[in-house]
């Protein structure tokens, strides 16, 4: 039972990297470096995940998302450093090498899984590593314009951020095609012609594909999935 809440926490934070990186652009150009920001966040995504009941019936980002935000205003109230320890420092130094030659090796990106088994540690441990010393470090699937992150307004309020986040991860639940659909006409404006251009379909085919797109998406945040 143990061993298989472990499991847990760790792939919520493996899994919710992005959604500290989306909280963190708040506070860029605030007086506090965005790697400071991010290890902060990474140490409040830990505390969320560590004292996350799912029992209670929350998604996990509307739990988090306090908690992640509590960890970095407390940076600014402790002078803006997160104090990295020597263990730590060594672990994402010796887990850099082993993603260089693991990548080298493959020729794709490796995830926090192969390199966690390659280093015998948990996941959880490497992950709070590359969370403390890194913020760039590309360990999650990445959009499809080659970003691993998306942009949220500095003025949103947190309400509005858990819904946008929210969003964003029942996103991921969609096929590959709908996620370029909703991402081309929400994210990006484009119209359903502009879509239906970049996506070599018909504008007719692109509504279709919309309204079934959104439908999921309704679905899919109302059960918390």
């Amino acid at each position: 039972m143990a061993l298989q809440e472990n499991n847990e926490k760790e792939a919520l934070v493996s899994e919710n990297l992005r959604l500290v990186s989306s909280l963190c652009k708040r506070f860029v150009g605030k007086g506090i470096e965005y790697d400071d920001l991010y290890g902060a966040g990474c140490i409040g995504l830990v505390k969320a995940a560590n004292g996350f009941e799912k029992e209670r019936g929350l998604m996990f980002s509307t739990y988090a998302v306090p908690v992640i935000l509590g960890e970095i205003r407390r940076l600014f109230r402790d002078g803006g450093e997160v104090k990295v320890s020597r263990s730590v420092r060594e672990l994402y130094l010796k887990a850099s090498r082993e993603k260089a030659k693991l990548e080298n090796e493959l020729l794709r990106e490796v995830t926090i899984g192969e390199l966690a088994n390659k280093l015998s540690v948990t996941k959880e441990e490497i992950t709070e590593a590359f969370c403390a010393c890194r913020s760039t470090v590309s360990l999650t699937v990445t959009n499809e314009d080659g970003e691993s992150e998306m942009d949220i307004a500095d003025n949103t309020s947190e309400e509005a951020l858990t819904d946008r986040i929210t969003v964003e991860m029942a996103i991921e639940k969609l096929k590959e095609n709908e996620q370029r659909i909703i991402k081309y006409r929400y994210f990006n404006a484009l119209t359903q012609s502009e879509t239906a251009q970049k996506l070599s379909m018909t504008q007719v085919q692109v509504s279709r594909a919309e309204k079934v797109a959104l439908k999921k998406l309704r679905q899919i945040i109302e059960i918390g999935a």
